[in-house]
């Protein structure tokens, strides 16, 4: 028996032949145990973005040809996308039929579906659309609008695909592109309370949960980046991932937190991540998601840099046992399907690392968009198929793929049930597929009563699976006319989930969920406790006070997770909250742990003195104190907040200078400018600071005009470092180009190269002005001129001028030359190919044959010739 490596199998493939949808399962790699066949491919899916499994196991697809025409260029076919249906017809694990459900000049790179039966949920921006298919021939028949006035056109982050919850919900999100949505009569929408909801209360990406109506929509977290798919397990639990700005390594997956902010932007300012800020993260994947700033939930885990997209919770059994009940992840950009397993940590999780599934290990080409459970348990994957991703480009509009994903040697066999007989509806609601829980759900619902024994025998199983039980108990909750005697059972099951899913329910719920609250506010589990403080947010009883008191009192200190949930539970209810809290410390409530996150968290003036103690607690490194510093951040101007600035300002240490600084960045601006304890303050730091990056930053904040002629100082004596050139920038900045020139007009040669020198980074177009207006001023000394040539190609506004000056012919001799030196280095490929026709040449080596090297048919042909004479 040969045994053929399947590297050198795919090595020895040529470009054109691994491009075959026939050699598409040579070049990926599945986990041991599992095996990958192809189950649909071009020409009968093109471009899958976003796929659905339905209860017969046939897989839908939104295809994405259209994909981003202002990037990749018109489509030549002139058509709209299509949702194409693939099924398998006898279990071997291929499509046999495709169908076209829709094809229309309005879907342009679809971004989701849901598939419910004969209906079909669409996403795409503006649009959230409902197709139906009234006569059974799989072909939509009708389109209504659901949802509009979404943004994100033509954008990856715009708005997503639905999902069906074991609560009888749909969830969806859309990312910072999305803004908003009306109704599909362009009504504002309603919350649960019947109330408009305002988008302007709300940050970047969110999700959100509606009824099957499509009303009662809620927002659940906000201030994502672009979260593409929301998975909800069968506790309710949600789960996302979230595509980072490219290249920063910070894509991530996230427990969402109810109610959560998630940090893509700051809260306070709006401001990006990539501002300097205090208490600044040590890693750039946490900073891109300001994880170091009080009420921003924790991540789980940052995935490096790749392209997030579909995502699910295998609740399944045929996969191998370490797959089950664990997040799956499609990641184009990284071209891999993997799990995420998680496990308990406090009120929160942690991540152990990554499973992989299915990866394109030889074939870079291989970019899953989605992966999903079909009623079997085997995974279904589509793949986008592409040498490129991401940046909304696509060089391929040819080829795409769908595979499953199963123990080697499975067949495709779909489960079939009756759904008018209640039994087998019970049944049919523990299948891993969401659309066959989703029709078995709604049968069991209207089954009502009939249904309650099989739901009840499923609930009631000590033993079986919890998150089945989970799912039974849900139905139970809303069946018309439940009791809540079950309800009663989950608040004392031995297993966390399930007590967690009763307070769930019970919240959703009409009547007040307040006393089951109070039954589960003293639970040994810090989960437990975590759900009892998210569900009293924006509960103003004196009972939810009594709640987060008791949470607050059991919480040690060093839990994140438990941090954010109180600060959720507290929102919009410090004021009444933190003096409660107060009373019940006892005296220096600063001292212990808990005590310090407390404050750390609180957003009301109340909180300020003990801020500035902890501030200014010099038995604590300076490190460890920027996290309070931090928090003075996230009140706005005030008396209470500038005295105890004020006080920090004056505590001797060691650190003094630093401490300083902060407290002074920290005042607000106005304050300091035109008080004269503050200017004194400020004056006297600056002169202590004077040559260092302390004084940069205090004059980056206040811009004293006074201070420019010692920022000038700085620039000339420093123009060759980096404290140099910042002084310059700031100097142009709050002096102005007038300034500049007057100071030059006075200078000697080298003190005008010096300056020039220390702006040459700016990139402002005052900065280029004078630079260019410099180096072309006849009058100029030939050294300043060609130092000012030298300098403006040091920014890419700056090589931008070189070309047009080479272009327009306006440089010559050493000005040239002295120009050319300063982009030679130029890193866009823009410019550099503009200036290749300028740049010299580089030498061609002559490789010189020495007769010792002669090849030797060469000898053997000058022997021959010699024999013939």
């Amino acid at each position: 028996m040969v045994v053929v490596n399947p590297d050198s199998a795919y090595a020895a493939l040529s470009e054109t032949e691994r491009r075959f949808s026939r050699n598409a399962l040579a070049g990926l790699q599945a986990a041991d145990g599992l095996e990958a066949t192809l189950f649909a491919s071009e020409p009968n899916v093109i471009n899958p973005i976003n796929i659905d499994v339905d209860h017969r196991g046939r897989v839908w697809a939104c295809e994405a040809y259209n994909y981003r025409p202002n990037v990749n260029g018109k489509s030549e076919l002139g058509q709209g996308d299509r949702i194409v249906i693939m099924e398998d017809k006898d279990g071997d694990g291929k499509a046999d039929v495709t169908k076209v459900f829709y094809q229309g000049p309005e879907l342009n790179a679809p971004l989701g579906i849901w598939v419910m039966g004969n209906k079909a949920i669409v996403s795409q921006s503006p649009y959230v659309w409902l197709f139906t298919d009234t006569n059974g021939d799989d072909k939509a028949d009708t389109k209504e609008i659901l949802f509009k006035g979404i943004g994100g056109t033509q954008n990856d982050a715009g708005v997503h695909a639905f999902v069906f919850g074991p609560d009888g919900k749909f969830y969806f999100s859309f990312g910072n592109a999305g803004r908003q949505l009306v109704d599909g009569q362009d009504r504002p929408l309603l919350d649960k309370y019947e109330r408009p909801i305002d988008f302007r209360q709300y940050r970047q990406g969110v999700i959100f949960r509606c009824e099957q109506d499509f009303t009662k929509v809620e927002i659940m977290a906000e201030n994502f980046r672009n979260g593409w798919e929301v998975a909800v397990d069968s506790y309710g639990t949600m789960w996302q991932s979230d595509q980072e700005e490219p290249g920063n390594g910070a894509d991530r997956v996230s427990y969402v937190m109810e109610n959560g902010n998630f940090g893509y932007i700051d809260e306070m300012t709006g401001a990006s991540w990539r501002l300097n800020r205090t208490n600044l993260e040590d890693e750039i994947p946490r900073r891109h998601w300001h994880q170091n700033d009080p009420g921003v939930v924790p991540d789980l885990l940052e995935t490096g840099s790749g392209f997030p997209m579909g995502m699910t919770i295998y609740e399944g059994d045929l996969l191998p046992r370490r797959y089950w009940d664990q997040i799956l992840l499609a990641d184009a950009g990284q071209g891999y399907v993997s799990a995420f397993p998680v496990q308990n940590e406090g009120a929160g999780y942690k991540s152990t690392g990554i499973l992989p599934i299915l990866e394109g290990k030889r074939d870079k080409w291989f970019r899953p968009t989605d992966v999903c459970v079909a009623p079997d348990g085997s995974l279904i994957v589509s793949d986008w198929y592409d040498p490129v991703m991401g940046s909304h480009k696509m060089k391929d509009r040819s080829r795409g793929r769908i595979f499953r994903v199963a123990p080697p040697g499975t067949p495709y066999k779909v489960p079939v049930f009756d759904l008018s007989i209640p039994e087998q509806a019970v049944k049919a609601l523990q299948s891993p597929n969401l659309s066959q829980r989703y029709l078995a759900w709604n049968a069991c619902v209207k089954h009502g009563w009939a249904a309650e024994p099989f739901l009840e025998e499923l609930f009631r199983l000590y033993n079986g699976n919890p998150k089945l039980r989970a799912r039974a108990l849900w139905v139970l909750n809303r069946i018309e006319g439940f009791n809540y005697r079950n309800l009663d059972i989950g608040f004392r099951e031995l297993n966390p989930n399930l007590r967690i899913t009763a307070l769930r329910a019970v919240r959703q719920r009409n009547s007040d969920p307040t006393e089951y609250i109070k039954r589960l506010t003293s639970d040994r589990d810090p989960q437990v406790r975590r759900e009892c403080a998210l569900a009293i947010n924006h509960n103003h009883t004196y009972e939810a006070l009594d709640v987060w008191l008791q949470l607050a009192k059991q919480y040690k200190g060093n839990d994140r997770w438990t941090v954010e949930a109180l600060s959720i539970g507290a929102y919009d209810q410090w004021e009444r909250l933190f003096p409660a809290w107060l009373e019940r410390q006892g005296p220096k409530p600063w001292l212990r742990d808990a005590g310090k996150d407390i404050i750390w968290l609180a957003r009301t003036r109340k909180a300020i003195p003990y801020l500035s103690e902890l501030a200014a607690d010099t038995a604590v490194s300076f490190k460890s104190r920027l996290r309070y510093f931090r928090s003075f951040d996230f009140f706005h101007a005030g008396y209470e907040k500038t005295q105890a600035l004020l006080s920090v300002l004056n505590v001797p240490s060691s650190d003094r200078i630093e401490v300083s600084k902060l407290a002074l960045l920290h005042l607000d601006k106005s304050f300091v400018t035109n008080s004269q304890q503050g200017l004194t303050a400020l004056n006297k730091l600056l002169d202590e600071t004077y040559g260092t990056e302390h004084y940069i930053d205090l004059m980056t904040r206040y811009e004293l005009e006074s201070e420019n002629d010692r920022l000038l100082k700085l620039a000339l004596s420093k123009s060759d470092e980096v404290i140099g050139r910042d002084a310059g920038a700031l100097l142009l900045e709050q002096a102005g180009i007038s300034y500049l020139s007057q100071k030059l007009a006075g200078m000697n040669d080298e003190r005008k190269s010096a300056l020039l020198a220390s702006i040459q980074t700016v990139g402002s177009s005052e900065s280029v002005y004078l630079l260019r207006s410099t180096l072309l001023n006849a009058g100029e000394s030939m050294s300043v001129r060609k130092n000012a040539a030298r300098y403006l190609g040091a920014s890419w506004p700056g090589e931008e001028a070189v070309v047009k000056l080479l272009r327009g012919d306006q440089i010559d001799g050493e000005v040239k030359v002295a120009a050319l030196e300063g982009v030679k280095n130029a890193f866009r490929e823009e410019i550099k190919a503009q200036l290749a026709p300028y740049l010299p040449k580089p030498p061609v080596e002559e490789v010189v044959t020495k007769p010792s090297e002669e090849p030797k048919s060469g000898k053997k042909e000058r022997r021959k010739r010699r024999k013939s004479q």
